[in-house]
């Protein structure tokens, strides 16, 4: 294996290891969708703000997302384009047909039993 061959495969192996913990994965879902602040995450995934924010933490230092500041609220966004890909071919083997990884919006009803464990 060549030296370029050896930083890709270590940089892969770093990104698929970020995605490798489910709280991440979780979120990484969930940003999939959009912009969202620390407090918007925790309440639609259901998880403590300390976890999110430790989390968000590892994400962003991984370059996986991205952070704006907004006053007294930090919006994280996806930053890499291959992560949209990868968490996408992960719905589609994972999810069944119209299901998504993330919760489904307040309102809106479950499309059908889910696959992912709890």
């Amino acid at each position: 294996m060549g030296e370029g061959q050896g930083a890709a495969v270590r940089a892969a192996s770093e990104f698929l290891k970020a995605l490798a913990h489910e709280k991440r994965l979780l979120i990484l879902c969930h940003l999939v969708g959009g912009e969202q602040t620390v407090g918007e995450i925790e309440a639609a995934l259901g998880l403590d703000q300390a976890v999110v924010s430790v989390q968000l933490m590892r994400l962003r230092a991984q370059g996986l997302v991205a952070a704006r500041r907004s006053g007294r609220h930090v919006h994280y966004r996806l930053q890499r384009p291959e992560v949209i890909a990868i968490v996408g071919a992960l719905q589609d083997a994972f999810c069944a047909p119209g299901e998504r990884l993330s919760p489904v919006p307040p309102g809106r009803p479950e499309a059908g039993p889910s696959r992912r464990g709890n």
